[in-house]
């Protein structure tokens, strides 16, 4: 439900399916399940039907694969919900009769499920290994037909303690079993923080110019900006699109948003304000005198003045969290919901921020902050 170019990335993911010429849905939901129910509901907004499945315990998506079985037919799609595939590809998955893995090449395979192929099939699948095989990554959408649920019954527990979908197609390759691979056109994958920055870049992209708000006189707008209805972007506002901006927000007077930036509803970007290749959600307040950079930050944030986030490092290296690197070389801020700090407070490059945390005037954050901290 995390938000890209101001909509949740499962959101995205079911319009290319919708696109594709789906429109029967099941979500399987657990923690805070009640975030999805409200916002999709029964799929009425969408010309859809979307039921829901309760996986009560996370024991791994084999699991919630079985708690769907009495609701499924011969032939279905399984999708990860934290990635987004073009429509395109979803269309030719479809059209297959056989259960059929998506793989993406990749560069980078730290972290991610590799899969051996040889002629049309997948031979093995790999979870995380140091010496990978190949570059191609399992993407996490499955064509499957009722026999997986044969193998999901065989499936044992994995190191992790959860039921692994993977394992169960490897059971199904041990056994003689066909599966076949499709190679995806494109791949956004959203399993770390950073990645939403990237994704949201790529989505924007393809964004088109649309202002149902107020613009002032002595606004500048260059490029695709989209403006939600009751917005208002005040004299002297700066705006360099791609940028999306959301419904009944307040921007300006006199502030700088640059490319890739998407902005929530009920924001405030105030006077002499940058912000810059960034996703601010819902109902944050940005008001005065602040830089934020390639940064997130989440719902109900209030930046006190002077605020600033830090994105380069000095000696322009990639940058790490957590002892992760994350491909980026610009990172700001990673910032959960409810965040406060004050003014002239300093945000390192990198900084991953839980939810509640209150950072004080003049203070620097850095680096991991758990959930409901104080730092002064």
């Amino acid at each position: 439900m995390l938000s890209i170019a101001n909509k949740p990335i499962v959101e995205h993911l079911m319009i290319e399916a919708i696109e594709a010429g789906i429109n029967e849905f099941i979500f399987v939901v657990g923690y805070h399940d009640e975030q999805i129910r409200d916002y999709f509901g029964n799929g009425e907004k969408w010309k859809v039907k979307i039921e829901y499945s309760t996986q009560r315990k996370q024991l791994g998506t084999a699991d919630a694969l079985r708690s769907v079985e009495k609701l499924v037919n011969d032939k279905f799609l399984m999708m990860n919900g934290d990635i987004i595939v073009p429509s395109e590809d979803i269309a030719g998955l479809i059209k297959g009769n056989e259960i059929t893995m998506s793989l993406y090449g990749v560069e980078n395979t730290e972290g991610l499920g590799l899969v051996e192929i040889e002629n049309d099939r997948v031979i093995r699948i790999h979870e995380k290994v140091d010496s990978p095989p190949s570059n191609l990554a399992n993407a996490g959408l499955y064509l499957f037909t009722r026999e997986i649920f044969d193998a999901v019954v065989k499936t044992p527990t994995s190191q992790r303690g959860e039921y692994e979908i993977t394992d169960s197609l490897q059971i199904l390759i041990d056994e003689k079993h066909r599966v076949l691979f499709r190679i995806l056109s494109h791949w956004l994958d959203t399993s770390y923080p950073w990645d939403l920055l990237y994704s949201n870049e790529h989505l924007l992209a393809k964004m088109k110019a649309n202002n149902l708000g107020e613009v002032e006189d002595n606004v500048i707008i260059k490029g695709a900006v989209s403006i939600g209805k009751g917005t208002v972007i005040k004299s002297g506002s700066y705006i360099v699109g791609p940028v999306i901006i959301g419904r009944d927000s307040d921007i300006g007077p006199n502030c700088y948003i640059r490319p890739s930036t998407a902005i929530g509803s009920r924001c405030h970007i105030g006077a002499s304000v940058e912000v810059k290749n960034s996703i601010i959600m819902n109902d944050t307040k940005i008001p005065h005198l602040n830089y934020v950079g390639d940064s997130v930050i989440g719902e109900r944030c209030n930046l006190g003045a002077g605020t600033k986030v830090a994105n380069l490092r000095l000696d322009n290296k990639e940058i790490t969290v957590a002892g992760r690197a994350t491909g980026r070389r610009k990172l700001g801020v990673i910032m959960g919901d409810d965040v406060e700090t004050g003014i002239n407070a300093c945000i390192n490059i990198g900084t991953m921020i839980g939810n509640n945390v209150q950072i004080g005037p003049g203070a620097l954050a850095h680096g991991v902050i758990s959930a409901d901290s104080k730092i002064f």
